[in-house]
């Protein structure tokens, strides 16, 4: 299922949702004019590398939690996060004010890489890419505009078909299949090697649940006016 826009209304120009948007793009084409061993040696600059984190967390290293979030991978990588954080983000933007949902999105992809080096303290593999702070609005917006429905593209036999999916079932079965390849991921003891870091979804996902409840007293629901 790819998801293609949501039934909900964003009130307001998001102008923060954009500018992250923007800067993750900028960031991405100033990595693909780099060459190969350029571009590894930023991943590894900017990545964050659980073992070096916790070994000194109050190292320049520890910033890494951070700008992880705006290095991404691949082009699909990129595009896939930020066509997510497009769709859900404006909305959450709308809900919590521009300081706050930067706030909250950049405490969501902390709260995401630290969940996965927390369960994988001694890998040197750099985590990078948007996916944890995307998985935190993506858990803002479950609880926020639970009755949303999101008009999903659908390839059935090579044929499209668009469908409206309600937002309870659509983050629901995607933090359902992170959950459950994180925990496949565990068990067979890979985790520190696996080429996607799960717990960070999972753990962005349950960032934003809280985050967006704290923020809006307990309140996630816009008001009708």
């Amino acid at each position: 299922m790819f998801p293609l826009r949501d039934s909900a209304r964003s009130r307001g120009t998001p102008v923060v949702n954009y500018l992250i948007i923007l800067a993750n793009l900028l960031v991405f084409a100033y990595e693909a004019l780099l060459s190969p061993r350029a571009q590894e040696a930023f991943i590894f600059s900017y990545g964050f590398i659980p073992r070096e984190f916790f070994s000194d967390p109050f190292s320049p290293q520890a910033l890494s939690i951070f700008t992880s979030m705006f290095v991404h991978g691949g082009w699909f990588h990129v595009i896939s996060n930020m066509w997510a954080l497009y769709i859900f983000g404006d909305n959450i933007e709308g809900r919590l004010g521009h300081s706050r949902y930067l706030f909250f999105y950049l405490v969501s992809g902390a709260a995401a890489a630290l969940t996965h080096g927390a369960l994988s303290p001694g890998s040197d593999i750099p985590t990078v890419g948007a996916s944890g702070a995307v998985a935190g609005v993506m858990g803002a917006y479950i609880l926020a505009f639970p009755h949303s429905r999101i008009i999903t593209l659908v390839p059935i036999f090579f044929i499209p078909w668009f469908i409206e999916v309600p937002a309870l079932l659509f983050i629901g079965v995607w933090v359902f299949s992170q959950l459950f390849s994180g925990v496949l991921s565990l068990a067979a003891g890979v985790d520190a090697f696996a080429p996607v870091a799960w717990w960070a979804h999972v753990g962005g996902f349950a960032a934003g649940l809280g985050l967006v409840l704290l923020l809006t007293g307990g309140q996630p629901r816009p008001r009708r006016a």
